[in-house]
């Protein structure tokens, strides 16, 4: 297993993020974070916590579980489903939906279609730590930490305290083990 970003990286990574999400939207006001569990939520409360700081109003970040919005639920018996927790209303709100990695596509595809059931936001953006290629659906970051070229068969492990005991990014690949 093979480090690319360290804990620092990390820090560094969401302070830009937040300052290109208040650049691109002229502020904070009409913004919801939303992070999508298990290190999406993690990441979101600390752009959450960024954009705060930048602005000087309280920026809350909810959670948004897609389990039930997967389209491989026949092939993942064990989904867990967890609670989805907005901070307010959605209804003309750009809702910035957070992750970790971003792969095939299909995860933020399932987040697209919870927040359907959940309202109308004005507009919808991504923000990924990483983007390691390899979409299978047309979808894109509007935010991404780093991208990593990677073989599909690697496996990308973003952590964080919260949820891992450690921080940062390894990519490991079936040649390395």
């Amino acid at each position: 297993m093979r480090q690319v970003m360290t804990a620092e990286d990390l820090g560094r990574v969401t302070r830009r993020i937040a300052h290109e999400i208040v650049e691109r939207n002229h502020g904070t006001s009409q913004i919801v974070v939303v992070g999508i569990p298990t290190r999406g939520r993690p990441f979101a409360d600390r752009i959450a916590a960024a954009l705060s700081d930048i602005e000087g109003s309280t920026v809350i970040a909810g959670s948004l579980d897609i389990g039930m919005y997967r389209d491989d639920l026949d092939t993942r018996p064990r989904t867990r489903i967890g609670p989805t927790t907005l901070p307010e209303a959605i209804d003309g709100k750009t809702v910035v939906i957070v992750d970790d990695v971003l792969f095939t596509g299909r995860t933020i595809r399932a987040a697209l279609d919870a927040l359907a059931d959940l309202g109308r936001p004005g507009a919808v953006q991504l923000a990924v730590v990483i983007d390691r290629g390899h979409r299978q659906l047309p979808i894109r970051a509007d935010f991404v930490g780093k991208n990593i070229p990677t073989a599909v068969t690697d496996r990308v492990s973003v952590r964080f305290l919260e949820t891992d005991d450690e921080e940062g990014v390894w990519i490991a690949s079936d040649e390395s083990e």
